[in-house]
């Protein structure tokens, strides 16, 4: 075949990208700005404490599974998955709730807070289990043709798919205990958008959540990347670390050479899974620039976060391995964030603790956490600001489980907005990529490939199918078969 293809970022989306190209017989090399992979899954160890930088949620375990089955492979002969049950406690003002994995236990917690709802609940998630079974297979879709919303299913179920309902008015016709709208509004988080702006559509995260369960690669997430390298230097992938690329020359409307500390030439194809903004305004020239500014600054914003990594030398009581702290006003919060963007005065926090399953990532009789509290994108970030947080992230940890642990922090350190800009080149400084609003989805996200240069095309959390793991393992694979019909047609 000898075809070349270059590949830009490590990240999960061009690692699938890579992985599914070098499955076709093409050469393929990788050139990662850091000197390990795994993107925003990178992981820090120190000092004995392992903490996963970025993703923690292991959601929609058939993702990954189909991912390493197209190889011929199973999640199982990379790493070890554990489910957690409970999946993950919320402290609300009042009291702790823990989410069972058990769908009866479910059922019961529903019931003993609201009369009559778990019967709801028992429709609410039939219906979304029909969403995540459409929905899924639509997230396979490149967004290149609009014949692709002619899909049978999509058309005759357009209207149990509640694409023009938003979330917020379907949880809440349904339920009306306000600790119960929480909870199944919770997984919109990770879409970065309001719930009254999402569609019901993303009910179908409520089923990935409570039906199929949350689970934990041990060891970390780390691990996820880790394994889909592997697979890829055993697929023949060549990597290049300590890469970060300054500049993409255009000849002929084509990608032409990579501009790093030295020049890499000789590709037929070029795909960035680096930030697309990024690529677009900053590595090409302006006269392949596909999006103007204006266009960007338009773009509906996920969050980004202030994460804490805090090691602790001895063991906690009242946390599990995922933790949201909903003590304080959701709206306000979702207000500082989305409304009027400044830094919340009083957050919401999400705290995972990966030592209450995993001995390998503290030191015995230690614990690791990370904190995490989402911010607007575009922030100012700072040291005086992060110090400010840190001291109430503590605080309220501690008021809420009741146990004091500040003197005992042997290990901390901190990662904002200007980190995801140093370190990713994010725009903004989002953490998440584009709000999953109804404006902003399928084809009306940025194109998988380039209308003004020929052989370059996109993947990851900017473009098809949109934020989050799973999503960005399928945008990889999207994106290797648009350069396989880009090369099959020259």
């Amino acid at each position: 075949m000898n075809k070349n293809i270059s590949i830009i970022g490590a990240g999960f989306s061009g690692l699938s990208a890579a992985c599914y190209l070098a499955k076709e017989g093409y050469s393929v090399t990788v050139y990662e700005k850091h000197h390990d992979i795994g993107g925003r899954a990178r992981a820090i160890s120190e000092n004995g404490f392992v903490f996963d930088m970025g993703p923690s949620w292991y959601w929609m375990p058939d993702v990954f599974e189909r991912f390493f089955n197209d190889f011929g492979k199973k999640v199982s002969d990379y790493y070890e998955l554990v489910r957690l049950s409970p999946g993950y406690r919320i402290y609300f003002k009042d009291e702790a709730i823990d989410v069972p994995a058990d769908l009866n236990e479910l059922y019961a917690l529903f019931e003993k807070h609201e009369k009559g709802s778990s019967g709801k609940l028992k429709k609410f998630l039939h219906e979304a289990e029909y969403k995540y079974n459409v929905g899924s297979q639509f997230m396979y879709k490149p967004g290149v043709h609009l014949s692709e919303l002619l899909d049978a299913r999509l058309i005759s179920g357009v209207f149990k798919l509640d694409v023009f309902k938003s979330i917020r008015n379907h949880i809440s016709k349904n339920f009306k205990n306000p600790k119960l709208i929480q909870l199944l509004e919770f997984p919109v988080l990770f879409l970065g958008a309001l719930p009254e702006n999402t569609p019901a559509l993303y009910s179908l995260m409520n089923y990935a959540d409570l039906v199929l369960g949350t689970w934990y690669p041990k060891g970390g997430m780390v691990k996820v990347p880790e394994a889909m390298k592997q697979l890829a230097l055993e697929l023949g992938v060549k990597f290049e670390t300590g890469i970060d690329i300054k500049k993409i020359n255009i000849k002929n409307n084509l990608a032409d050479t990579l501009h790093a500390h030295q020049n890499y030439s000789g590709f037929d194809a070029l795909i960035s899974s680096a930030d697309y903004h990024f690529t677009d305004k900053v590595l090409l020239p302006k006269s392949h620039q596909q999006y103007s500014e204006s266009y960007w600054e338009s773009r509906k914003m996920a969050p980004s976060s202030l994460l804490f990594y805090i090691g602790i030398n001895k063991k906690l009581k009242g946390l599990l391995h995922h933790n949201l702290f909903f003590d304080e006003d959701f709206a306000q919060h979702a207000n500082d964030i989305y409304k009027t963007p400044v830094w919340p005065a009083r957050p919401l926090l999400y705290v995972s603790c990966t030592s209450q399953t995993d001995e390998t990532v503290a030191p015995h009789g230690y614990e690791n956490l990370t904190v995490l509290i989402p911010v607007a994108p575009g922030l100012k970030d700072s040291a005086t600001i992060r110090e400010k947080y840190f001291d109430l992230v503590i605080d309220r940890i501690e008021k809420r489980i009741g146990q004091k642990f500040k003197d005992n922090i042997v290990f901390q350190k901190s990662y904002g907005p200007g980190n995801f800009t140093s370190d990713y080149h994010s725009f903004k400084g989002n953490a998440y990529g584009l709000a999953n609003t109804l404006m902003q989805t399928a084809h009306l996200k940025p194109a998988i490939k380039s209308k003004k240069v020929k052989n370059l095309f996109y993947t990851g959390q900017l473009t098809v199918p949109g934020p989050g793991v799973p999503p960005s393992l399928i945008s990889g694979q999207l994106a290797a078969e648009q350069v396989k019909i880009y090369l099959n047609k020259k």
